[in-house]
């Protein structure tokens, strides 16, 4: 998922104390897959009927961003209170107070509680309680422990419930607070936010989900708000009638029951009684386990799943920890991101029935894992996997998927509309999806396993992971714990909004739930929402044997939750849990936006938060000054390697005198990248200052550089979102230029992410000159335009424009780029382009300069020339030096070099440049650069007794000195 941007489109209606907003944000550039409608937004379900007709009313008239409502619009008072209740904007943060931002005066307030969901509001205040209390403003406000967990409401007045209640009683209540004046008349009535009081009485740290002894299994759920919960066990998967109903009981907020052993292997579902707020009635919520390890087919029932059966395991599982693939430092990390389908859907080379499946993997002589054995053997070293838990986009059963038909695309013109036609018209029925729409977290997707019914799913991802480590690959999953795909009490897709509605998920200022993140936005800040993502993360890692996890969207998580998750992962230890957590390694995209930025819930997960926690964030400053703007900006803006102010390719750069600002801005932020991204690494600016990466800045004045230690910086140029790397650089640079040069471009900025300090990540494909038809957002574009092709055949470039949903403004940009066959590499250039990447992953591990483990050791030993006011435009030179055993200084690390140089030459043109502090030193390319089967660096060379470098154009040498034996 990458950065968003959004248009807000807001509604608002006002009165002294009463603000009706609705705050659609419109997506630029759709990163999941959630159904948003673009035309109008979707107002949520609980959002009462004349709001709701206030809201899509043909009488607005648009003024700049903002809607103004006609005055015959603007509900009376009366109707305001009638319509209150869809409203929570009052909370319940600690059981002895209320919090609520509004002004009762002389007046009074209340709170009422109904068990039968019976309340409404009249102008003599709420009706239909069982209970009624009197609260009383707190002139001191709200306790410093509220304010800090729940900064958003700092500014709300607190009111004080009596100190005998039974909040026991009250929590599984319909809930409303109401403001009298002081003449009785109601002026004001809302619901209440409970999490946190449920998080004061109810936190709990014992057991839930399916236990299992030898001769019972115990099922416990987490319910503090239910009225009852009763689950119906059934013998198979798709049984009318269950087997059996049972009852369970609570203790202090936690629902349980005991049964036979004899349910292994049998599907259940929960019924849990409870108030739910966007129906403002008691529900009947049928639910799967939240703490479910095991489905059903149609993923409508918890299997009961013991993942600890020796019938579960591969041969030699247990085994598995000690032939993990060694790793001595999270410096030490390459990260190639791949989707579990791409990598075989289309892969004659793997059996039919594998093929888009974890079993694929399985299949050592394929194509696909000779193509990654090659990769992990030059020293690449992790496998990211786009997510492969339960999501919502794919039925999980073959059987109901649709097809197109693949040869009559491959039939039609590069740049026709005719393939994406036919594709879209089945892409929410095939079996296609990158999965960010998350369903359950802890249960490996059935679309993936051969059978989704029954354990099979669990048998084959382990054996994925098994056949991936014993490559020497270890394996990263993608979580997406900032959102889920359902809410509510009826979304077959809902599960966590019916056990404990309006709990985990992050509600805005009037009770709705916040969408930022494209749908239904999760809430770490409550107790047991941080609870069941750490609990998930130690199941994949202990039950599954996982070495790392990257996280969607992390800036939308809680700081807090990130920190707790890394050290209970890292504590893990191969002699109690069967894996060595210290080598488990947590990475995501701290992207601050929403209602989270700048702290708004709590302090979060960000880039500019992170530092010191050793845990990486991808670096999208490194990302947009190699390729040019962003994935949000112009197409055609060019970057560092794209010809900024060196090929213009016609974009509007302001100018040449401003491309060439922008060029050596460009070149700063890659060399802070090329640092590690560190915030108090110094380097000399373009403009001849000394500065800290944190004092350069970017476009809108955040710090470029914001990592402590290398290993919290990931370094890209590309991933799954956004166009491909090579289509970028198709799309970017000029369009009379070669594919001969297209191509050395792509491995241009691969080698800068290669040769960086800090984790370098690189998306499937990359390294094959991958294209997707210059789609920007392929997350249900089917295998057509997802394909990659290990055989090298063919890069997928010209199978015709990408989908309209998300590309069709592009469409005039994209068809005569396509149509011309010149831009199509031909199998010579991918397999150049696979023996290039290659060579820079094993110059990468020939020498522990270029993975250095401190910013000590980045701060001394790394230092960039030619820069300031003066330098070569297009050139970064960059040298690392080592010290010497016996010699006091530096610590000598590299037994076999003594100072690594690497220069990055861009320019169309060769580059000589004289660095005399280089001067006399016994510099000599790379050996593998020597042996490399490219000509063309073969042609760079350095002079000692002048101190001058040459490059190739477009060309990244790299030059050691070896030391004196």
């Amino acid at each position: 998922m990458a950065t968003l941007k959004f248009t807000p489109l807001t509604t608002t209606l006002t009165d002294p104390h009463l603000t009706f907003t609705f705050n659609f944000k419109l997506r630029h550039l759709r990163t999941t897959q959630c159904p948003l409608n673009y035309a109008r937004p979707r107002l949520p379900l609980f959002v009462s009927e004349p709001l709701r007709r206030l809201a899509t009313a043909p009488t607005m008239a648009v003024i700049g961003d903002h809607r103004t409502v006609s005055s015959s619009m603007i509900p009376s008072q009366q109707e305001k209170l009638e319509n209150s209740l869809s409203y929570s904007r009052a909370y319940w943060p600690s059981k002895s107070m209320i919090a609520w931002n509004v002004d009762i005066g002389n007046g009074s307030c209340f709170l009422y509680a109904s068990k039968t969901a019976a309340l409404a509001v009249t102008e003599a205040g709420i009706q239909g309680e069982d209970i009624k209390l009197e609260l009383l403003e707190d002139p001191s406000g709200l306790p410093e422990e509220v304010t800090e967990k729940f900064p958003h409401i700092k500014s709300h007045r607190a009111f004080k419930l009596p100190p005998d209640i039974d909040a026991n009683i009250l929590l599984k209540c319909q809930l409303a607070v109401a403001a009298f004046s002081f003449n009785g008349v109601c002026r004001y009535a809302t619901g209440l936010q409970i999490p946190g009081v449920l998080d004061e009485l109810y936190a709990y740290d014992g057991p839930l989900g399916a236990i299992f002894s030898k001769t019972s299994i115990e099922l416990y759920l987490w319910a503090p708000t239910a009225q009852d919960v009763r689950a119906f066990m059934y013998k198979n998967p798709f049984d009318s009638e269950p087997l059996e109903i049972v009852q369970l009981h609570e203790i202090n907020g936690v629902w349980g029951a005991a049964g036979p052993s004899s349910w292994e292997g049998c599907y259940f579902v929960y019924e849990v009684t409870v108030y739910h707020y966007s129906t403002l009635q008691i529900e009947k919520c049928i639910a799967n386990d939240p703490y479910a390890r095991g489905l059903s087919a149609d993923g409508k029932r918890t299997l009961v799943v013991n993942l600890d059966s020796d019938l579960l395991k591969p041969e030699d599982w247990d085994k598995l920890a000690d032939e993990k693939p060694e790793l001595l430092s999270f410096s030490d990390i390459s990260l190639y991101e791949l989707h579990i389908r791409d990598f075989s859907a289309t892969d004659l080379t793997v059996h039919p029935d594998l093929r888009g499946g974890y079993l694929a993997f399985t299949c050592q002589d394929s194509a696909g894992m000779s193509h990654l054995r090659k990769l992990s053997i030059a020293g690449l070293t992790h496998v990211h996997l786009l997510p492969s838990f339960q999501f919502a986009s794919v039925d999980d059963r073959r059987e109901n998927w649709k097809h197109v038909d693949t040869k009559v695309l491959e039939k039609l013109p590069p740049d026709s509309e005719e393939q994406q036609a036919q594709i879209t018209a089945i892409q929410n029925e095939d079996g296609y999806n990158w999965g960010y729409d998350p369903v359950l977290w802890g249960v490996p997707k059935g679309s993936y396993a051969t059978t989704p019914n029954g354990a099979c799913r669990t048998i084959e991802f382990r054996k994925m992971v098994q056949a991936l480590n014993r490559i020497g690959l270890r394996v990263i999953l993608d979580v997406v714990y900032n959102h889920v795909y359902g809410s509510g009490p009826s979304d077959e897709y809902s599960v966590l909004d019916k056990i404990v509605p309006g709990y985990y998920l992050r509600r805005d200022v009037d009770g709705h739930i916040e969408n930022s993140t494209c749908c239904n936005n999760t809430a770490s800040e409550h107790y047991m929402a941080e609870r069941i993502i750490v609990d998930d993360l130690l199941c994949w890692a202990v039950k599954y044997k996982v070495d790392g996890f990257r996280f969607d969207l992390m800036g939308h998580i809680m700081k807090h939750t990130m920190v707790r998750a890394a050290s209970q992962l890292r504590s893990l230890s191969k002699l109690s849990d069967g894996i060595e957590g210290s080598s488990i390694y947590i990475y995501g995209e701290g992207w601050d936006f929403g209602e989270v930025a700048k702290n708004g819930c709590g302090i979060n997960a960000s880039q500019l938060n992170l530092g010191g926690t050793g845990i990486g964030s991808f670096n999208d400053r490194i990302r947009d000054a190699v390729n040019g703007g962003s994935p949000f900006g112009d197409p055609l803006q060019q970057g560092f390697v794209t010809g900024l102010a060196l090929q213009p390719n016609g974009c509007d750069h302001g100018g040449q005198a401003n491309a060439e600002r922008m060029l050596a801005i460009s070149k700063d932020h890659i060399q802070v990248g090329m640092a590690a991204n560190l915030r108090d690494f110094i380097l000399t600016n373009c403009d001849g200052e000394q500065v800290k990466g944190s004092e350069i800045t970017t476009y809108d004045g955040a710090p470029v550089a914001y990592a402590v230690n290398p290993i919290e910086t990931v370094n890209y140029v590309s991933a799954h979102d956004n166009q491909t790397l090579f289509d970028i650089v198709s799309l970017k640079t000029p369009m009379e230029i070669t594919v001969d040069e297209r191509c050395r471009i792509n491995h241009l900025a691969t080698s800068i992410i290669a040769l960086a300090q800090g984790v370098p990540f690189f998306h499937a494909g990359d390294e094959i000159l991958r294209s997707k038809s210059l789609d920007r957002d392929s997350y249900n574009s089917s295998d057509w335009f997802n394909r990659l092709d290990f055989s090298y055949t063919f890069n997928n470039w010209g199978v015709g424009l990408p989908p309209k949903e998300n590309n069709e403004a592009n469409w005039p940009l994209y068809k005569p780029r396509l149509a011309n066959a010149s831009f199509k590499p031909q199998g010579c250039h991918i397999v150049a382009a696979v023996e290039n990447f290659v060579s820079l992953l094993q110059i990468r591990y020939s020498s522990p300069l270029f993975r250095l483990r401190t910013a000590e050791d980045i701060q001394e030993r790394i230092h960039f020339y030619n820069t300031g006011p003066c330098s070569v435009p297009g050139v970064i030179l960059m040298s690392i030096v080592d010290g010497n055993a016996g010699i006091q200084g530096l610590c000598q690390l590299d037994s076999r070099y003594s100072l690594v140089v690497v220069v990055v030459n861009v320019r169309p043109d060769q580059a000589s440049l004289t660095i005399p502090a280089l001067q006399t030193r016994s510099l000599e390319l790379h050996p593998l650069q020597v042996l490399s089967s490219d000509n063309i660096v073969k042609n760079s060379y350095f002079e000692p007794s002048s101190g001058c470098f040459s490059i190739p154009a477009k060309t990244t040498a790299v030059f050691v000195e070896p030391r004196q034996t």
